[in-house]
């Protein structure tokens, strides 16, 4: 959260698998409820009803605003930074952010979706908040986990940002992100997810829990069997494998250009990968683009601020 004049500028990171904010992470999942349930912790009260946050993931949906659920994320991922701050009435600039090849086309009707109440009173883990939120500025995702470093970015380079829905590929060459250079692809960590899944439930007739499979992901094992450990940790070899083989469709040649990963899989390319570490770098915070959101936005509403000053001059 970067306050500016009495605004404060929150990034919400809407992914597939976790919502994510400069500070925060929760499984980006949501069940509504008619009465209070049992657990508060994790809980949002709004209009009326009750959410339990976190318990499942979200499926996949090409556009986010099919349903109320990221609205609903988003007023979550709000209340999860100000509470930091024991803030519980304030002015809210949301930044946020949609796949690259989506942006162009959604931006806008997303943009829409998160201001369409000015006024939002809710409460989270029984706290109450009061918020008016007077803005939201949308970013293509991937890039702004590493504008900050943007400088370094010389000759060229490719950046890949692999969530739990979809993977995002751009090329930055000299310092400059290629617009006509960008893509989505639906590849995201979710599949490798399920086929480790199914390569469990297919073998040994048993149903492992995601959070087991998340750990091996994560760190590379955990403690289970080790004929199970080595079950998914080919799946996930075979899936990194793939993606290299998404990155080559794109002309990816580590010979002649730096590859950076950024999002949820790159623990997935650490741990499963086989590459050259001095041409290819790793960016494990998984709060990275939620980090840039709010510096981007300060720097758009700061020039916003300039505009007007100067014309009013």
């Amino acid at each position: 959260m970067i306050k500016h004049g009495d605004k404060h500028i929150i990034a919400v990171d809407h992914g597939y698998g976790n919502i994510k904010t400069a500070n925060t992470l929760i499984t980006a999942g949501i069940t509504a409820y008619d009465s209070e349930p049992i657990f508060s912790m994790n809980t949002l009260e709004y209009n009326g009803k009750w959410y339990r946050i976190g318990e499942h993931q979200k499926e996949f949906i090409p556009n986010k605003i099919m349903d109320e659920d990221y609205y609903l994320l988003t007023l979550v991922g709000i209340a999860s930074e100000l509470g930091r701050e024991k803030i519980y009435e304030a002015e809210v600039h949301v930044a946020c952010g949609l796949p690259l090849s989506w942006v162009r086309t959604q931006r806008e009707e997303f943009r829409n979706y998160i201001l369409k109440n000015e006024n939002v009173s809710f409460k989270y883990n029984g706290e109450e908040f009061k918020v008016r939120i007077t803005g939201c500025s949308v970013f293509p995702q991937g890039y702004p986990a590493i504008v900050k470093d943007i400088e370094f970015y010389t000759g060229i380079n490719m950046l890949a940002d692999i969530g739990n829905g979809t993977m995002n590929i751009m090329y930055i060459i000299n310092k400059q992100p290629q617009e006509e250079r960008c893509w989505t692809e639906k590849f995201g960590v979710n599949q490798c997810m399920i086929k480790a899944k199914n390569a469990i439930l297919d073998r040994y007739g048993i149903q492992m829990e995601d959070a087991t499979i998340e750990e091996i992901f994560r760190t590379g094992t955990a403690d289970i069997g080790s004929q199970y450990l080595e079950r998914v940790r080919k799946v996930a070899e075979d899936y990194v494998e793939d993606i290299f083989g998404i990155l080559r469709k794109y002309e990816y040649n580590p010979d002649m250009m730096r590859l950076h990963i950024v999002g949820g899989g790159s623990c997935l390319i650490k741990n499963f990968g086989k590459y050259d570490a001095s041409r290819v770098e790793i960016i494990e915070d998984i709060c990275a683009n939620a980090k840039g959101y709010e510096s981007l936005a300060k720097l758009a509403l700061d020039k916003e601020d300039e505009i007007k000053a100067k014309e009013e001059e």
